[in-house]
Formats: structure tokens, sequence, C-alpha cells
């Protein structure tokens, strides 16, 4: 199929990109911001996605950075994912956004796709926005009122949803370092090698003497949203770093789960399933990476 017709605007600055936006809205047409291109161009040519008016910020080259400001990194919207993945900075002081960038997609998926577009388009079934919430990332975005950042507990709303106005482009992903002697993992089960996701977890704990503590776990591609299985985490807290505890933190995470999803490709039965078997192994792979 081919797309629908619409308007085609290329701005030079992110300044001229929030104006269209807000010309285009004051004058009732309905427009999307284009960036990678890698989600929202095949729901144009399904006609899934109908926008009256493209604004493809893919000339805002000051958006294509990765930065090291101390204790955060930094991340223009309009970096690639391949830039992410072979970044020193990233794979050295934040190696689970590292290792989840590896999951997205094939390689030329990540050659063309954004870092900011994956966060935009908010698939519930994509690693970035479940790393966003696990890592209590912020996300800046401009509008006519100024810039804002938004924490990414708030920015998530629902499927393929975000809080961003209508008027308001994203424009950083910001995400602190990790801190010395932190367990990560990140797994998913998919239908293919670069599908979207099944389900899958990403966490992180400390182990202080023989007790686990500041446990987060994640679950995606289940909810409507990546979700924070805080049941899991609570039970697992205090607790020895032991399989039989693993074991029964994964239970109860996958117990404590709203109703996931189901279609053709799996059941809400399985992926609570697999939502149990991920989180036991990576709570594994977590603490052997601590020691």
């Amino acid at each position: 199929m081919k797309p629908a017709p619409f308007e085609y605007h290329s701005p030079a600055t992110v300044h001229e990109a929030v104006g269209l936006l807000q010309k285009l809205e004051n004058d009732g047409i309905d427009a999307k911001i284009l960036a990678g291109g890698q989600s929202l161009i095949p729901m144009l040519a399904l006609r899934v996605a109908r926008p009256e008016a493209l604004i493809d910020i893919g000339k805002l080259k000051d958006l294509d950075y990765i930065r090291d400001e101390g204790n955060v990194i930094a991340i223009g919207a309009m970096t690639s994912k391949h830039a992410a993945g072979i970044s020193e900075l990233i794979e050295k002081k934040q190696p689970l956004f590292h290792a989840g960038t590896q999951l997205v997609g094939h390689r030329q998926i990540r050659n063309r796709g954004s870092v900011g577009g994956s966060f935009a388009h908010a698939d519930p079934a994509s690693e970035y926005p479940a790393l966003a919430v696990l890592l209590d990332m912020q996300m800046k975005a401009v509008g006519p009122d100024g810039e804002r950042l938004i924490p990414a507990a708030d920015f998530f709303v629902t499927y393929m949803t975000t809080s961003l106005e209508t008027n308001e482009i994203l424009t950083e992903v910001r995400m602190p370092v990790m801190t010395p002697g932190t367990g990560w993992a990140i797994q998913e089960t998919s239908r293919r090698n670069g599908d979207l996701a099944l389900a899958g977890v990403a966490l992180t704990l400390r182990v202080d003497g023989n007790a686990c503590r500041d446990v987060r776990i994640v679950g995606f591609g289940v909810n409507p949203t990546a979700v924070r299985l805080t049941a899991a985490e609570q039970s697992l807290e205090g607790k020895a770093p032991t399989p039989e505890n693993f074991a029964a933190a994964a239970a109860t995470g996958a117990q404590g789960l709203d109703e996931p999803m189901s279609c053709i490709h799996a059941t809400a039965d399985y992926r609570r399933q697999l939502i149990k078997t991920h989180v036991k192994r990576c709570l594994a792979k977590a603490v052997e990476r601590i020691r």
C-alpha cells in the first residue's frame, strides 16, 4: 500500500520545527514528527497512521550527539541507535542501555532509527521505554513555552502514547550512569531475531553482604506500557541472592501483573510465563555480573 496524501515540511532548526507544529495545530491540521522513520514509515504505508502533515527533523544535526555530563549521559534525539550501540562511553558507564540497544531490530534498522524516535513512539514491546522506566531517565521536550524535563515515570501514558504535547518535540534523553557494584540484565523473547518482544525483562540490583538491595525490575511487551514489577522487587529486597529466592520473586512478579495483552502470537498466560522465566534468569545473570 501507499501512504495517504500529506504535506511535507523539512525545518532547519528546532525553533522552526516547533513553530510549524504550532501553526499546523492552529490550522486544525494533524501533524506528525518524522525522525528516523523506522516505525512511522511502515505505519504510513499500511495507512495505520494518516497524518495530514509530516515534519521531517532529519536535518537537525544539532540533535545528534552523545555527551558525558558527569553523572548523566545526554543523548540527542536524532542520534542513531547504531551510534548508541557502538558508543564506548555508553558501554562503559551505562552497559545496560548498551546491551538493550543490541536487541533493537536489525543493524539496518539501528542505522536509520533514532534514539529519540523510539521513546516518542512508545511501543510497549520495545526495549528503550522499559530501560527509561527502569533507569529513571528524563526526557527533554521543547515547545512554544520553552524546555521542560519529563521523568520517564510520567512520560509513557498508555499504548504508543506519551505526555508530549502536540506542539512539543522530544530533543534529548538523559540517563544516569550506572552506580559501581550494580548488577544488571535484560532478556526478551521474540518470534524471530530482531522482532519486537513478546515479553521481556530488564532489571538492576545490588548485593550488600548477603542481601539483595535496590532491586528494580521492569517487564515489557505485556501491558500497554513497560511496568515496574514492584511485588517482585519487594519480595526480594533484603533476601539472600539464592536460586530459591529468585524463583519466588519471579513467581510473585508474574502473578502480580495486570492482565497481560493477548494476541495470535502469544496468549496472556504465555506472556505471564515468559515474564516469570526472564525474571529468574535475569536475577541470576545480574548477580553473576556483580561477582
